[in-house]
């Protein structure tokens, strides 16, 4: 099987153009050329497609060791816990991480108190302490409208999101797009926000950098620690909500083979 290869930004329209995660699954997989292989579970294809679109070119490298393990899991009638896996990581880890950073530290240790979010009735319970640390890191931020403020904001808000946040919702969406899935990303997404602006306010030197692009510039060095621990978190979010071994089968053994050995194996990690 192959293991030396190299994953590509955004979709290709030929091997020769390069391949994205999803289309090295393919050709893995012994599939026709695409990024959307018909043996991946349709959770584990958003946030792959979204890992690999929003990392960088080294950090999207840390993929690799996962795909194989991917192949398979279209049919194993898992996808449901998969989706409320990755709304509980943006209920407890993602938004409360933000929360933190920003000395936020009551509103962030309400949401990492809850029990797990799994369910419905458990999101329901969440949506009242989301609106609270809401509400509170919107108070936190700061009501400065000046052009050069008015530049942090925005990419605070912008880098704040992207791609953690972003992917666990591409996955968490596949199962829970109701209201109140909409609900509680529409809360984590403006707290996460609020809190970025915060960190922001407080990072930045009393005089500001000239113009807006270097404003926000500055804004996303200061919040690059925190994004690149959320990105750690989210790949280890990605890595439990897959089987737990790899599958060896040969590269073009058919679909029904590895949907077998994959939910056999994964059927124990979740």
């Amino acid at each position: 099987m192959t293991t030396d290869y190299t994953l590509a930004y955004g979709t290709h329209a030929t091997p020769e153009d390069g391949r994205c995660a999803m289309e090295w699954v393919s050709h893995l997989a012994g599939e026709p050329h695409s990024d959307q292989p018909k043996c991946v579970s349709p959770a584990l294809r958003a946030i792959c497609i979204a890992l690999n679109d929003g990392l960088d070119h080294q950090p999207r490298q840390r993929l690799r060791p996962l795909l194989t393990r991917t192949i398979g899991t279209a049919n194993d009638g898992l996808d449901d816990a998969r989706s409320w896996m990755a709304m509980d990581w943006l209920v407890r880890e993602y938004t409360p991480t933000w929360l933190e950073r920003a000395a936020l530290r009551e509103p962030a240790a309400a949401l990492r108190s809850l029990p797990a979010v799994l369910d419905e009735s458990a999101l329901a319970r969440a949506l009242a302490p989301l609106e609270r640390a809401r509400l509170r890191a919107r108070g936190a931020r700061t009501a400065d409208r000046s052009a050069p403020w008015t530049a942090a904001r925005s990419a605070a808000r912008e880098t704040a999101w992207a791609c953690a946040g972003a992917a666990a919702w591409a996955a968490a969406r596949v199962s829970v797009s109701d209201l109140s899935g909409e609900r509680a990303r529409a809360a984590a997404r403006a707290t996460a926000a609020d809190a970025a602006t915060v960190i922001a306010r407080e990072a930045l030197p009393a005089r500001r950098p000239r113009g807006r692009a270097a404003t926000k510039d500055a804004t996303r060095s200061i919040l690059a620690p925190s994004v690149r621990d959320l990105r750690a978190s989210v790949l280890v979010l990605l890595e439990r909500m897959l089987p737990t071994e790899p599958v060896t089968l040969p590269r073009n053994s058919p679909p029904a083979a590895w949907e077998r050995e994959q939910k056999r194996i994964f059927t124990r990690s979740v």
